[in-house]
């Protein structure tokens, strides 16, 4: 029936010898795809809804001229490593330079990865800069106060036995999963074993670098990094409920202040909203937090969200070390973070933390200390006091009479 798919080759040393990920649907593609999905990440979904109300034609190809990455990184060895990158495509930024000729033939590869430049403009940053924390010295900080980044953009590209792998899993395993828990959504991970990448429709990740971003991999520079995942509430909206937007702003300052010294900062954003539960989810679980019998206590923090989810966190960070080594990180001197599932996903992923740095108390909302005592007591990581569980039960957070409306 035509079916042909173009060769991939996980893991190859080069780009043209690995292949393109192929997803496309389109007449002229259709028979070469070696993926399964549609790409975009979870934005597939509006593309289809475009071309379902005639908004978008179901042939569009994009013009590529002028989109090309503003800053050169890598190819570094981790990209022809199988076992170092499994859920991103190292080449899906140049697939214009390494594929061209499948372009001109008419197949339609798309990017997964973009890298582009600018200003950042933070309220917080200012009053850093006011206080004498920050100066603008017109490289990482402009004359206006703005921070000077490099900014990459990548969805999920998942190499199946290697995202199995991963976890410890069969691929069968992982396989049936994805069909079954999404209700079927992509028969072929059943139908099709013989293509082996899936680009799923869950969110990507941005990268924010301050400073020289050559200097990731060069072990001679200092490097201060966040892994982050995503609060809506807190990082956008400001809640003092937890400490995400602190943690964030604190990073991109330390960031910052490390490129300034001759180093190199960045910060890795993760769309993983409510620790990859959702927000809707979240919400749920702050309810019964102030509803509970004895009000909202760090004792039962995670106890409320297992009841309520079934598990208290599904980020799963075995994946999240995908992007340092896409970055060629491997050493990384100042860690900003308490979690400890982040720090060993990282370093037993063979890249050396230095120095893990919490955020400092004062910087912390007052209803947060039921989610941080909550955490630490949960063997995240701290410079203080572990909380015993009398002392978990008498850390509460405010309760319903004293949000006002």
């Amino acid at each position: 029936h035509g079916i042909d798919p173009i060769p991939l080759h996980w893991g190859a040393k080069t780009a043209a010898e690995r292949g393109p990920v192929v997803a496309s649907r389109q007449a002229d593609s259709f028979g070469k795809r070696n993926a399964i999905g549609a790409g975009g990440g979870s934005y597939c979904i509006y593309r289809a809804l475009a071309v379902a109300i005639g908004a978008l034609g179901p042939n569009h190809r994009p013009d590529f001229r002028m989109t090309e990455p503003t800053n050169v990184i890598g190819p570094f060895p981790s990209w022809s490593d199988p076992e170092k990158i499994v859920s991103m495509d190292p080449w899906g930024h140049a697939i214009v330079e390494h594929y061209s000729e499948h372009l001109e033939k008419g197949v339609d590869v798309r990017p997964t990865i973009a890298i582009t430049k600018a200003h950042m403009k933070l309220a917080e940053i200012d009053e850093v800069i006011s206080k004498g924390g920050l100066h603008c010295d017109g490289d990482i900080i402009t004359a206006g106060g703005e921070l000077k980044v490099v900014k990459v953009a990548s969805e999920p590209v998942w190499y199946i036995p290697g995202v199995a792998k991963r976890f410890g899993i069969s691929e069968a395993t992982l396989r049936r999963a994805l069909f079954e828990d999404t209700g079927g959504m992509y028969p072929e991970l059943i139908t099709r074993p013989d293509l082996k990448v899936f680009l799923p429709p869950i969110g990507g990740l941005t990268v924010y670098i301050f400073g020289n971003p050559d200097y990731i991999s060069d072990p001679t520079k200092r490097l201060t990094m966040r892994v982050h995942d995503e609060c809506n509430g807190s990082d956008v909206f400001g809640s003092d409920i937890c400490t995400c937007k602190p943690y964030l702003i604190y990073s991109i300052e330390e960031c910052a202040r490390e490129a300034q010294n001759g180093g190199v900062g960045v910060v890795v954003y993760f769309r993983k909203e409510g620790r990859a539960l959702g927000e809707v989810t979240k919400y749920l679980v702050y309810n019964a937090r102030k509803r509970q019998e004895g009000g909202d206590t760090a004792a039962n923090y995670f106890k409320r969200t297992e009841f309520v989810a079934g598990v208290k966190d599904m980020r799963f960070q075995a994946l999240m070390p995908d992007i340092l080594h896409w970055l060629g990180v491997s050493r990384i001197d100042r860690f900003i973070s308490m979690s400890n599932m982040k720090y060993e996903a990282i370093v037993n992923s063979g890249i050396e933390i230095v120095e893990r740095v919490s955020i400092p108390e004062e910087r912390m909302p007052a209803d947060s200390k039921v989610e941080i005592e909550a955490k630490i007591a949960d063997g995240y990581f701290t410079t203080g006091e572990v909380p015993t569980s009398a002392m978990l039960e008498s850390v509460k957070g405010r309760n319903w009479d004293e949000i006002a409306h």
